[in-house]
């Protein structure tokens, strides 16, 4: 049995989900999200938790899958999903340019301007070196911080670029002259 699968997801006060086919539609304080359920899987609430069941055996491989997706749902209409990046480098920042884009300048000849999709907001500090970017779809986040990061991916020589705050780097030796 997946040991994954098996966990029960609590259900704060306030959040609802309906079924439809296999869509999974979670509301709650933050607004709504919407989880694919894989064939062969069903949700049961029991004592306000909400349990991810598998008809059979068969569907084993997608049981751990779903439960993630749900609870990611779960999770995002509560508290919501955050991911924090960090720009590194002489010249390196970046502004937001109205609501919903956020301009870069990462040392190229000129400036990157990235749109943001619907319900992503992105807060950037004073000295525009630290960027938090949230919302409540954790795929949404995951990816808008991923494309943010890709922009200047951190350079393993001088630890320069855009990197996740959390990520540690190892820094490499250059080259050494032959003598």
């Amino acid at each position: 049995m997946s040991r994954i699968g098996r966990k029960p997801i609590p259900l704060p006060a306030g959040v609802k989900y309906t079924v439809q086919g296999n869509k999974v539609t979670v509301e709650g304080p933050k607004g709504k999200v919407v989880a694919l359920i894989a064939e062969g899987i069903s949700l049961e609430t029991k004592d306000g938790v909400l349990n991810v069941v598998r008809e059979s055996d068969k569907y084993a491989a997608v049981h751990g899958l779903t439960r993630a997706l749900v609870y990611n749902a779960v999770h995002g209409v509560t508290s919501g999903w955050k991911r924090e990046l960090d720009i590194v480098g002489i010249g390196y920042r970046a502004e937001l340019k109205g609501k919903g884009t956020v301009v870069f300048t990462l040392g190229y000849s000129h400036q990157i301007e990235l749109p943001l999709p619907t319900g992503i907001e992105v807060a950037i500090d004073p000295k525009m070196t630290h960027i938090s970017v949230s919302g409540i779809d954790r795929q949404k986040v995951g990816q808008v911080a991923a494309d943010m990061r890709s922009l200047r991916k951190p350079d393993p020589y001088k630890n320069k670029g855009v990197r996740y705050s959390d990520e540690k780097l190892k820094k490499k030796a250059g080259k050494t002259g032959s003598k």
